[in-house]
């Protein structure tokens, strides 16, 4: 298959997978926005107006919880999309003529992976916008707040397709985002600071990869953060490098797929 066709490919499965999630937007992209919505009303304003600003590094509470909640909604949109999908592809049986047909392996994860990375960087934006209506929002270094957003959203797109590799079932696409994602999602910084925490506590909260995405996107829209911006960006980079290549090593070799 030469570069032309696999980029037709890699087209056509990006326009599927994307058409997937938008056919039934008020079950994928509206939800986000609305549990985004309660949480700045609820932290933000309500209680958020009693959190002294000295607690997080001279920013109003809101202000210092928004980068982490549209990170939050990043990873967990990009990572549910890709699990879901392509378990049912592969309940379905059209990722098995995938793979019998000339499509590189390599497409075929790029694929699945860019869906999941469209929809959680649409859902991030438009708790973005949700957010405007309850702060003024001041990007302090563009690049590094995009760029952080895109290789996060990347991440956890490809983690969700090695969860829907193993998935036997519907119930299996669930455990991993309940059991692990989600509590690692809390206690990654989204809605303290670490420097609040005991000197034990900071050092076992730096084993969470996800405080290092939260505090590289707050970074870029406060310029404030508990980690060195460069130690943001390898731990990311490195995450994925492992990552891709065991869902490029599972994909290969038929792992989960082939009987």
């Amino acid at each position: 298959m030469n570069f032309s066709y696999q980029m037709t490919a890699l087209y056509t499965i990006l326009v599927k997978e994307v058409l997937r999630f938008t056919r039934i937007w008020v079950q994928t992209i509206l939800p986000p926005a609305i549990t985004m919505a309660l949480y700045f009303v609820i932290f933000g304003k309500l209680i958020g107006s009693a959190i002294d600003s000295s607690a997080t590094d001279g920013y109003s509470y809101i202000d210092y919880i928004v980068p982490g909640l549209i990170m939050m909604s990043v990873i967990t949109n990009s990572y549910s999309n890709v699990v879901s999908s392509f378990y049912s592809a592969k309940y379905q049986g059209h990722l098995q003529e995938l793979l019998v047909s000339p499509t590189p392996n390599m497409i075929i994860i790029l694929g699945f992976i860019g869906g999941g990375v469209i929809r959680g960087l649409m859902v991030g934006a438009i708790v973005t916008v949700v957010s405007m209506f309850f702060t003024d929002l001041n990007i302090a270094h563009p690049v590094i707040t995009l760029l952080t957003v895109f290789l996060t959203a990347v991440l956890f797109a490809t983690a969700g397709l090695i969860n829907g590799v193993y998935a036997k079932s519907f119930d299996d696409i669930s455990i991993v985002p309940v059991f692990v994602l989600t509590p690692l999602t809390y206690l990654g910084g989204v809605f303290y600071s670490i420097k609040l925490l005991s000197d034990f506590w900071q050092t076992v909260s730096l084993a969470n990869p996800i405080l290092y995405m939260v505090n590289g996107f707050r970074y870029g829209f406060l310029g404030v953060s508990d980690i060195n911006i460069y130690a943001c960006f390898a731990v990311i980079l490195i995450f994925w490098g492992i990552l891709f290549s065991i869902a490029y090593f599972l994909l290969d070799r038929g792992i989960g797929i082939r009987t």
